[in-house]
């Protein structure tokens, strides 16, 4: 049970990592203190709006935001809803009229942000408080101050306060097949991608699963479990507190693999279709095999792991996104693996799309079990299923 104490301890550990960040990379918080409300604060923002719009044409005049945020789009379009998040040029926005919708920033030309926001500036600092944003220029406005900067300088923004919730966002799908009949089988496919994000990091939990059975035998089941915290330097540079991936395969004789690191990031590619970032760092693989000819095998070793994530806008309901993790470790743990996960993704409505979605797990050195069985190196797997946006 030392092992399943250990993942726990770490994934909780990870809740807190925004302490453990070294002082030279303490990010400055500017929040408001001047002791109003925030209903006192939308006041001020809204008494702001209206001395600029009476020197605005009909046409050009913008509503007030009074229970809602609202962003308006080069079309000249509004839209009412709640702002998720802005990270990596894409502003997340969740409305009843669009559902859940990524608006690439530079299509954004206002923002009248009902709820307060948290604004990380690069290299400046993170301000709390009401936003503004018209053209190329972002307002936030706190009881007795106001400050501005050029959109430019926005690294990421998202809700502050005490709702929880919105923080977060994701998407599980699922894939089902059963047959009865002559021959009887089963297949169910689970994904979870959850993402917690604030205005300076991203926390990440994945999660892939799989069980299948032909005529009552059991032909797969493997679990797999991604965590990463990851904390912003600047638009380009991220650095990863902590990492830590769970992995449970019975025909690829793993009971339970832990590995758990640390990591430098960079954003390759940063435009409004193509999201393409790498990363990389020592880490620490633990694993203990359902059954081996050595009992004497090392479940212990140093690792290093590599990580790329693409995601590429084809159309404006198709997505690709592609993940790929490469560890290298010592003989005795695999010496060489990697996971690697590509998904096409098909936008039916704004909240629901068909996933297809092909892995490909990759082993170098897997252990002979105790009957003299070695396992297949590759692992190959081709889902199919309804995905859901939250």
């Amino acid at each position: 049970m030392q092992h399943i104490v250990l993942l726990f301890l770490v994934l909780s550990l990870s809740l807190f990592a925004k302490d453990m960040k070294p002082p030279s990379e303490n990010i400055v918080e500017v929040k408001d203190t001047s002791g109003l409300s925030d209903a006192q604060v939308r006041k001020i923002a809204q008494t702001k709006d209206k001395k600029e719009q009476k020197s605005m044409r009909w046409e050009d005049m913008s509503p007030t935001p009074t229970k809602y945020d609202w962003v308006q789009t080069k079309s000249k379009e509004w839209f009412k809803g709640r702002i998720k998040a802005l990270y990596n040029k894409k502003l997340e926005f969740d409305s009843d009229e669009v559902g859940l919708y990524d608006f690439d920033f530079e299509d954004v030309i206002q923002i009248k942000s009902f709820y307060p926001m948290s604004v990380n500036i690069e290299n400046v600092a993170v301000f709390s408080g009401i936003i503004r944003l018209k053209d190329d220029k972002i307002t936030i406005i706190q009881g007795d101050k106001t400050f501005e900067f050029n959109r430019k300088k926005v690294v990421s923004l998202a809700p502050s306060g005490n709702k929880e919730f919105s923080y977060w966002s994701g998407k599980i799908s699922l894939g089902i097949d059963i047959r009865e009949g002559n021959k009887e089988q089963y297949d169910y496919s689970a994904k979870a991608n959850l993402k917690r994000r604030t205005s300076s990091s991203t926390l990440y939990f994945d999660y892939l699963g799989r069980v299948s059975s032909v005529d009552n035998k059991q032909s797969a089941n493997d679990h797999r479990i991604n965590e990463k915290y990851d904390r912003f330097i600047t638009r380009s540079f991220f650095w990863t507190p902590i990492s830590v991936e769970y992995y449970q395969d019975k025909f690829q004789n793993i009971k339970h693999q832990v590995t758990a690191g640390i990591g430098l990031g960079y954003m390759i590619m940063d435009s409004d279709k193509v999201e393409w970032g790498m990363s990389a760092g020592p880490a620490l693989t633990y694993i203990k095999h359902i059954s081996v000819v050595d009992s004497n095998l090392k479940t212990k070793s140093m690792a290093f792991d590599l990580s790329t994530k693409l995601d590429l806008e084809i159309t404006s309901k198709i997505d690709f996104k592609y993940d790929y993790k490469a560890t290298f470790t010592d003989k005795s743990t695999g010496t060489y693996k990697h996971h690697m996960v590509s998904t096409l993704e098909n936008e039916i409505t704004s909240w629901l799309d068909i996933d297809l979605t092909f892995v490909w797990d990759y082993l170098l050195d897997p252990q002979q079990d105790s009957n003299g069985i070695i396992p297949l190196k590759s692992d190959y797997q081709f889902l199919v299923g309804l995905g859901v946006e939250f």
